[in-house]
This record gives C-alpha cells, structure tokens and sequence, in this order.
C-alpha cells in the first residue's frame, strides 16, 4: 500500500508540473493535455481529430517537450513510402553490405501529422510499432525507444485526398480527442502569441523518461476490484448487442479502457479505481471503435448517443 502511495503522489505530482509547463505557451487546452497525458503513462496512443490550425501538432510538441521525451514529426503525403516510416537497408560499397537507414518511427513520441491523407498501406506500417513497440524490416526485427507512443492527427471534415483509417488501426488507438476551438478570450491571447518560438525558452522540463517508466510498472499495481472490472465489462459488452450498431468495441477497448481508469486513479493520487475514473474516460476509448448500422446513420443516431445510453443504463457499482 505504501508503494501505491508513494506512486499516486509522484503521478499527481508529474502531471499538475507537466500541465504547468505546458500552460506556459499552450492557452487553454488543459482537459486535451492530460488525457493525452493518461495515454503516455498508460502506454496507448492518441488520435487528434480535430480542424486544421487549433493547435494540435503545438500541443504533441510542448508535451514531448515537457516529459523531456525524444520527438519527431512526419508529414503524411500521399507519395509517402511505409519505408519512411519503418526504415530501409540501403547498400554502402565501401563495405559492401547492407546497413539499416531508421526511419521516422524510430523515436519516443511521433507525430503522423494528417496520418489520413497517406495510402493504407503506408498508414499499416505504423500497425506493428504501436502494437509491439517494434518494426521489422527485410525480415530482421529491432525494438522500438521506451517509452513509445504515436500521436497522429487528422481533420475529420475534409475527404478529397484521404483515406478513412481501417478499423484495425483504429482500435489500436487508445482514445480519439477533439480539442475543439478556443473561446474568445483565449484566442485573443493566441494571436499575439507565438507557441512554437517560445517552446524551448518557456516550457520546463519536469519529468524525464525514467519517471515515465516507472509510472507505467506503477499503474499496473493500482487495484481495481471485481465490481468494477465487472461494470467495465458490462459496459463494453453492451455495444456489441445494442440493436443500433453493427459492430461494437474489442476486448482491446476492455483492457484500454480498464488500464487508462488505472492511470486516472493514480493521477487523482488515489492507488484503486473507483467508477468515476471509467466514466470519465469511456467516450474517449470506446465512441471512435463502434460502427453503427446505416439505418441507425439515417436516423442522426450517433456513437456517442450509443455509448452514453448504456452508460446511464448500466448498473453503477459502490
């Protein structure tokens, strides 16, 4: 009990630090950073759908910046080979062999800026790295930086061009975020200034990767009792007999969602989950892994209605 306490009060600690920093350049935005932030700690990726020029790319890099994690970004195009992404053997004669070129993904945080707008098969290359954490080129496998994580960006209304995500990437995504435009006070702070300047100068350094992966090994203890892995369950399970949806959410979106509740917990200083800490996350986990049926479309009936219906419908465990 005393490790779990020692862990809620660094994780609390880490996060109100890191939400400091990144406040320092970032205006408002604060809900968006710590969820991406639960991702981190719970070893998930986050997609960022959001319309152009909000912020998002500023906000993946004032939080790489923050925790002191290596960061790269790439520019999803649809000429963009899975070879940029993975890496490539390229030839040298000067000692006749070949010698492994690392590729993008070869970093603790990446960044696939409009991952939508590159072809499928350059979008999968991606799949083995935020599943395993590794890439395979030619047969030879190497092991990705630890931690790892993939933020990837897409804007959600523009279609000429793009290539909608399969649904297998999709659930390996931990949460779908929407940032969601600035209220009239904070754009008017926004646009006297300039984030991306000020991000080496301003934002503090509070956490390093050591700390990120102790808290990972950390929240793994965290305790969550029957009931609640039973109310997780219950909900999850529900999408996937909901009359209005033609496929609900993965055993994965269980364990996501189960883990990031864990994370949650610990962040609120607490070492046992307790179904707030679901409920706090279930539309981010789950709304973006349910299809609906086309008749349910034809309604205006959204994932969203789907999953916060069951949600109010389902027994809340004390």
């Amino acid at each position: 009990m005393n490790g779990n306490a020692n862990a809620a009060a660094v994780c609390q600690k880490m996060t109100s630090d890191v939400l400091a920093s990144i406040g320092r350049v970032i205006i408002g935005k604060q809900q968006a950073a710590r969820k991406m932030l639960i991702c981190l700690l719970a070893g998930g990726h986050v997609l960022l759908e959001d319309v152009p020029g909000i912020g998002k790319t500023t906000l993946v890099h004032a939080l790489a910046h923050a925790v002191r994690l290596d960061f790269r970004r790439i520019q999803f195009t649809p000429d963009l080979m899975p070879s940029d992404v993975t890496g490539f053997n390229l030839y040298n004669p000067k000692t006749s062999n070949f010698e492994f070129r690392e590729g993008a993904v070869n970093t603790q945080i990446l960044l696939a800026d409009e991952i939508n707008r590159s072809s499928p098969r350059t979008q999968s290359a991606l799949l083995e790295a935020m599943q395993e954490g590794q890439v395979t080129v030619e047969g030879k496998t190497y092991r990705l930086p630890d931690p790892f994580m993939v933020m990837a960006t897409q804007n959600p209304v523009e279609n000429v061009g793009t290539y909608p995500l399969p649904e297998a990437q999709l659930d390996r995504f931990m949460m779908r975020l929407s940032i969601g435009y600035p209220s009239k006070e904070e754009e008017m702070m926004m646009i006297s200034s300039d984030a991306m300047a000020r991000m080496d100068k301003e934002i503090e350094v509070v956490a390093e990767a050591d700390t990120v992966r102790w808290l990972r090994q950390a929240i793994t203890q965290v305790q969550v009792v029957p009931e609640v892995v039973s109310y997780i369950l219950d909900i999850t399970r529900q999408t996937r007999d909901d009359s209005r949806v033609e496929l609900g959410v993965s055993p994965r979106a269980s364990q996501m969602l189960f883990s990031a509740a864990q994370t949650h917990a610990l962040m609120d200083g607490r070492g046992y989950v307790v179904p707030d800490d679901v409920q706090a996350l279930v539309h981010d986990i789950l709304d973006h892994r349910i299809i609906l049926k086309a008749q349910s479309r034809g309604r205006g009936v959204s994932a969203y209605d789907v999953v916060e219906d069951i949600l109010q419908s389902t027994a809340v465990p004390r």
